[in-house]
């Protein structure tokens, strides 16, 4: 029989006492049926604490904090919004959802986020936002992409839910734009099952997003018992980080032979990225995306936690109605074909489990590969 994970070696959620004793605590108290209680509001001042901003409004997914930051921002119909042509498909819909129109640039094929350079392309009087997610332990150029922002009056909408915790430039990823988006999904590494929670310094615009939000109650909640659990898993959030980077640079490190055949993400020296997932470029499948297909099968039934990446938004910029493109989106589209993405529960697993893994995918892609 051919050599198999245990998928138990890498549960998630993490087993933990923290998690538990706070879930006891809110039941005893009666918090976790309130509207708003004591752990809405010590979420909120340990967010404040970590992302050193002033305002924090929690929210019920991650996919409504993106379009609140946008309403946020002031962008209406009529408006434009730049976001990377390989990206969650959440966010193009979220500009949609608010009668924007989605304007395409193409991505870094290094860090598989939005290329300041292309940015620097993008012209036109409706233009209102930028979208900017950071992906795949990839990390956006933020200063750059500020710098043209000013330049040009363009609010920045940071999407930060793939990386809390992250730093780039000295300064946690998240705090860059001029506001910021977390998910608090159940797969995230920051997980209530549901949330999500939007960060800024900016008093007017966190302002705005409250006036939306308010009729009669909060239309986009986040529950008490949604926060009681978030606060235990937000205090370990560093240190768990630090495991996480430790087994993903065990992967690319030990993956690096096999650069015929892969690719993996970079990110600038000094920086640290928080891996949610950890991205490959399976390179022959940037030409035929069928034998990524065939790579995934393969470690799927050895219980390899690695899946495909985003479709990507490069055939709606062919098209011309639902968004307009600026430039070509080559590695966009190549990225939709060959991303592999690596979950991260398996990087918080025992040393024995990471080098089995590594194992694993190391002989597949060899042996798919002929060698």
């Amino acid at each position: 029989m051919s050599e198999r994970l245990n998928t138990t070696d890498f549960p998630w959620p993490l087993p933990d006492e923290g998690v538990r004793a706070a879930l006891a605590a809110a039941y005893l108290d009666g918090s976790w049926g309130r509207y708003d209680g004591p752990h809405s509001a010590g979420l909120k001042e340990d967010l404040r604490e970590l992302f050193a901003c002033d305002q924090v409004r929690l929210c019920s997914s991650g996919t409504v904090a993106v379009e609140l930051a946008l309403r946020s921002c002031g962008v209406g119909p009529v408006d434009e919004v730049v976001l990377a042509g390989y990206d969650f498909p959440g966010n193009f819909r979220a500009i949609e959802a608010i009668g924007a129109r989605p304007v395409l640039v193409d991505v870094d094929p290094a860090s598989w986020c939005l290329d300041a350079h292309c940015l620097e392309q993008v012209t036109g009087k409706h233009v209102r936002a930028v979208v900017v997610s950071h992906l795949h332990g990839g990390l956006a150029d933020m200063p750059r992409i500020m710098q043209l922002a000013r330049q040009r009056g363009w609010q920045v909408v940071e999407d930060a839910c793939q990386q809390p915790g992250a730093t780039l430039g000295g300064r946690i990823v998240g705090n860059w734009g001029d506001i910021g988006v977390l998910s608090f999904g159940g797969s995230k590494l920051l997980t209530a099952g549901r949330g999500g929670a939007l960060i800024t310094g900016n008093r007017a615009i966190h302002q705005r997003i409250k006036i939306f939000a308010q009729r009669g109650n909060d239309a986009f909640p986040m529950s008490e018992l949604q926060a009681t659990v978030l606060r235990p898993q937000l205090a370990k959030l560093a240190s768990r980080n630090r495991q996480r980077a430790k087994g993903a640079t065990d992967f690319m490190n030990s993956t690096s032979p096999l650069s015929t055949w892969l690719r993996g993400v970079t990110h600038p020296a000094g920086s640290q990225p928080a891996y949610y997932k950890l991205a490959w470029s399976y390179l022959p499948a940037e030409q035929d995306p069928t034998c990524r297909t065939q790579l995934i099968m393969a470690l799927d039934a050895a219980a390899v936690p690695i899946a495909a990446g985003f479709r990507g938004f490069s055939r709606r910029g062919r098209t011309g109605g639902r968004c307009r493109q600026v430039g070509p989106l080559t590695h966009s589209q190549r990225l939709s074909h060959s991303t592999l993405l690596l979950h991260h529960p398996i990087l918080l697993a025992s040393e024995a489990t990471v080098r089995q893994a590594i194992k694993i995918l190391t002989h597949t892609v060899q042996r798919l590969a002929g060698v």
